[in-house]
């Protein structure tokens, strides 16, 4: 298990770029570099040109981590300050102050792993010393994850909010799941051609539950194994499953002849009861609260697709989107966000699906998309991001969309995905 280190700003020795940590090092997680920058404002970072083999796809990864996690500011060197920065054998302070940069990072591979130092540019001084041990570069995806965590390290260094580069997204492409890094690359299959739909993952980020057309089953996925195993099956109709919080248990949607309910059980398959009574309406893609005490889901009980909530164990049933009349009335694919606050989903706009949330507190609605069509709508873990699929570039890919500033990146190219679901962060 790796240690992340991050030093007070009161730091008094500092450590220099060719010390090694020492294992009896007891700095924590959580830290924050002391740098010095208008807080109103992104940090401008500068990666530095490592040295030696596998230097540059190292910085490229990390330059494109930072600048994915939209809270500080990427400052690309041109080519010749580029070289520079490489050959120099001591930090161009002046180069990096003429920038506008507060730190700058330089990540250089060796024999077990990559070393890292960061330095803080106001006060001329070497703020962070980490080497990262890690798998052979021949071990693309396990030599990408640990690069992803150094990003997410570093991130959480310079902001205090630990980045979401070592995160995947499962979904669905062509009558199989599928798994990609959440930059776009590593995309893997991990279930074999036939009829998976709705991936969802597990808290601890080890297994995806998912639902099965034929045969009609819940099942759930174990990641290391690759082994699958039934937790519910039947005549009728399983979809939408998604794990309680705590991992003990999962919501499902199944329905035989007359409607569609939610249901939950155990992992294990045991305790199935019924949460939610349609009556002959459809009810389906459950979403906990974070504290595992309420559930979001969609029902048609009005008429029409609308957000209700209800307790965990089925009680108290509320509508939570304002009730709306006519043929374009459909909200749908609701997704509890990180800090309960609010409510994602996916709501039908003058024929096209655009996402949108509401308040918990005030009940009060926001438009997020208004490009193309836009459904299928996943929060990632920092409560910011959520990927989705969209059709603005002439077929349905995965989008993601950062909440605060409105900036979205294509995430997938190729063939037509549907129901991303983001996972927790990985270790």
């Amino acid at each position: 298990m790796t240690i992340h280190l991050v030093v007070r700003r009161a730091l008094a020795a500092l450590l220099v770029l060719s010390a090694p940590l020492v294992a009896q090092d007891s700095t924590t997680r959580g830290v924050r570099i002391g740098l010095t920058y208008d807080p109103g404002s992104r940090p401008g970072i500068v990666v530095i040109p490592g040295r030696g083999a596998g230097s540059d796809s190292v910085r490229a990864i990390l330059q494109r981590d930072l600048d994915f996690g939209d809270r500080v500011s990427v400052i690309a060197l041109d080519a010749a300050d580029a070289a520079a920065a490489e050959r120099a054998t001591a930090p161009n302070w002046a180069l990096f102050t003429k920038l506008g940069a507060a730190a700058a990072v330089q990540a250089t591979p060796t024999p077990t792993g990559v070393h890292v130092a960061v330095y803080d540019i106001a006060k001329q001084a070497t703020a962070l010393v980490r080497d990262y041990p890690g798998p052979a570069m021949s071990d693309a995806r396990g030599w990408r994850a640990m690069v992803h965590g150094m990003a997410d390290d570093l991130e959480e260094a310079f902001t205090g909010t630990r980045g979401i580069a070592r995160t995947r997204i499962a979904f669905e492409r062509g009558r199989r799941l599928w798994l990609v890094d959440s930059d776009g690359a590593e995309v893997q299959a991990i279930t074999e051609q036939g009829y998976p739909v709705s991936p969802s993952w597990s808290p601890n980020g080890t297994s995806i539950a998912y639902a099965v057309v034929i045969p009609a089953q819940v099942a759930l996925l174990d990641l290391a194994t690759g082994r699958s195993r039934t937790i519910a099956s039947g005549s009728g109709t399983y979809i939408s499953p998604v794990f309680m919080p705590d991992g003990s248990g999962l919501a499902y949607a199944h329905g035989v002849d007359n409607g569609v309910d939610i249901w939950s059980a155990t992992t294990t398959g045991s305790g199935a009861q019924r949460l939610s009574v349609g009556q002959g309406s459809d009810n389906v893609s459950p979403t906990y609260s974070p504290d595992g005490r309420r559930l979001a889901f969609m029902s048609a009980r009005a008429g029409h697709p609308e957000i209700y909530t209800m307790d965990a164990d089925g009680t108290n049933v509320d509508l939570l989107t304002p009730l709306d009349f006519g043929e374009s009335a459909f909200r749908s694919n609701p997704d509890w966000s990180p800090d309960g606050r609010s409510v994602l989903f996916q709501s039908r706009i003058a024929g096209t699906f655009q996402l949108m949330t509401i308040s918990l507190r005030d009940r009060s609605l926001k438009q997020l998309t208004s490009d193309g069509s836009n459904e299928d709508p996943s929060w990632a873990s920092d409560g910011r991001h959520l990927v989705f699929v969209s059709n603005r570039s002439g077929v349905k890919q995965l989008w993601v969309l950062d909440t605060e500033t409105g900036r979205t990146r294509q995430l997938s190219r190729g063939a037509p995905v549907r129901n991303p679901s983001w996972s927790p962060r990985l270790h």
